[in-house]
């Protein structure tokens, strides 16, 4: 939920109108949008390279989950954790845009660790690989966007461990 959103629910809630302090942080998320829509275009647009280079670095690092009865070996399983790192990349481009970390959670990261569990899936593996993409979308952006990008790749990373 944005913070505009969050501050007319909460306004609303209580029937008041907004608060000054709630107005000035809406002027802020306003007024940072062009960069966080700036931010998203680029992920957005080097989605497939993100997810390829990260997919290799993990790959070379965990060469546990490429190896026989590893979770990402032979083509079907590497292109269904390829998928997963999508997943996650396209969950950090909303939490981007909102400007908040609640689409995260509330549409990919509540129940991760659960499911994962079930299917054998080593969690460490896929933070690994989130990580990685971290690395690679923040070598695509300028100083302060890949601060502002990392910090969404931080919480997702956080809310695996």
């Amino acid at each position: 939920m944005s913070i505009v959103t969050k501050s007319i629910v909460n306004a609303d809630a209580e029937a008041r109108y907004l608060s000054p302090g709630e107005l000035d942080r809406i002027k802020g998320f306003v007024t940072t949008g062009e960069k966080r829509l700036r931010i998203a275009e680029t992920l957005t647009g080097a989605r497939e390279r993100i997810v390829k280079q990260a997919g290799d670095q993990l790959f070379q690092k965990r060469p546990d989950v490429v190896s026989p009865g590893g979770n990402a070996y032979g083509q079907e399983l590497t292109a269904t954790c390829l998928r997963d790192l999508d997943y996650y990349l396209r969950l950090v481009t909303y939490g981007i845009v909102a400007g908040d970390v609640t689409p995260i959670e509330e549409i990919g990261i509540v129940g991760v660790k659960e499911m994962y569990n079930s299917l054998g899936t080593p969690i460490p593996a896929v933070a690994e690989g989130v990580r990685a993409m971290k690395s690679v979308a923040q070598s695509l952006l300028s100083g302060d966007d890949a601060a502002e990008a990392g910090a969404y790749f931080d919480y997702v990373i956080g809310a695996m461990q």
